[in-house]
């Protein structure tokens, strides 16, 4: 059978509402000849009488006051659907998801670059890495920026900068007193009582990604933790060690509050990429984000909506 479309359907709700032809045909914008044929289309698509054409006006029939109803939920929805299309498309909202690392130490400075070139409002979430891939893929935000070694191919990628993680203690713990002042080995990173990030971190997948380069896996009994916040509290309490992005550490190393400690043998160097579907072209605002993260954008006059 044939589908009736949302208008003649728009049409049959108005003859219903109206209690004519003529009138509906005004409501609808079109000629009275041609909602007749329009209803009478309607009527053989569905094979059912849906108007009493014999008495005065146009009255339903128990078929048609059945019918009706069901019109009348194609048309709302149909209504529901163009006024939510129309209001985003009137949202000119940047959506963008952060991991952590970049959330807390680079993105406030970014942005407030970015307003020097639009006045878009921009909404941010922030999450491990793991929940970043999942927002990008869902549609759910425009961009992410993430930490982790490996970036799905489904997805392109693009460096924005790169990052150092480092090993850092308390003050007073043994590594600090190590007489003669050896570097920590790979090896010797897998003994310590450490304390990461959770699973799904970018931070943690690096920091494991390092250690499988130089040959080594993590110790099994880590202390896993969901914030760089509550890692530094741990580490600061005195036995643990963790390895966190100089960035997030840099304030507790200079006011002595935490110690780093050298290594050898492993390369903590990661880079700090923005993602985004492959089948989406960037939005100009975004980018516009992504030149300023890479530090290529140049100061430039403000964009307003229009």
């Amino acid at each position: 059978m044939e589908t009736p479309s949302v208008e003649s359907l728009r049409l049959l709700v108005a003859v219903a509402d109206l209690g004519s032809i003529s009138a509906a045909a005004r409501a609808c914008e079109i000629s009275q000849p041609s909602a007749s044929s329009r209803l009478r289309h309607l009527e053989r698509q569905l094979r059912l009488e849906l108007l009493d054409r014999r008495t005065r006006g146009a009255e339903l029939t128990p078929e048609g006051a059945a019918v009706i109803e069901w019109a009348r939920s194609v048309v709302a929805a149909m209504a529901a659907l163009e006024t939510g299309a129309e209001a985003l498309r009137a949202d000119h909202t940047v959506r963008i998801a952060c991991s952590q690392t970049i959330a807390e130490y680079l993105m406030p400075a970014w942005l407030a670059r970015l307003r020097e070139h639009t006045d878009e409002p921009v909404h941010l979430t922030v999450g491990n890495t793991a929940a970043v891939i999942a927002e990008v893929r869902g549609h759910v935000a425009d961009v992410g920026f993430v930490e982790g070694p490996r970036v799905p191919d489904d997805l392109a990628s693009r460096t924005v900068r790169t990052d150092r993680m480092v090993l850092v203690v308390a003050p007073g713990h043994p590594l600090t007193r190590r007489r003669d002042g050896r570097p920590v080995t790979a090896a010797e990173l897998t003994e310590l009582e450490l304390v990461t990030r959770e699973p799904g971190a970018g931070t943690r997948d690096a920091f494991e990604s390092a250690l499988a380069a130089a040959g080594q896996r993590p110790a099994a009994d880590c202390v896993a933790l969901g914030t760089n916040a509550a890692v530094k509290v741990m580490v600061a309490a005195g036995a643990h060690a963790a390895v966190l992005s100089e960035l997030a550490v840099a304030a507790e190393l200079r006011e002595g509050r935490l110690v780093e400690i050298a290594t050898t043998g492993i390369d903590l160097h990661r880079r700090l990429r923005a993602v985004r579907r492959k089948d989406a072209a960037p939005r100009e605002v975004v980018s516009t984000l992504l030149a300023v993260a890479s530090g290529r954008a140049a100061g430039g006059t403000r964009a307003t909506r229009g």
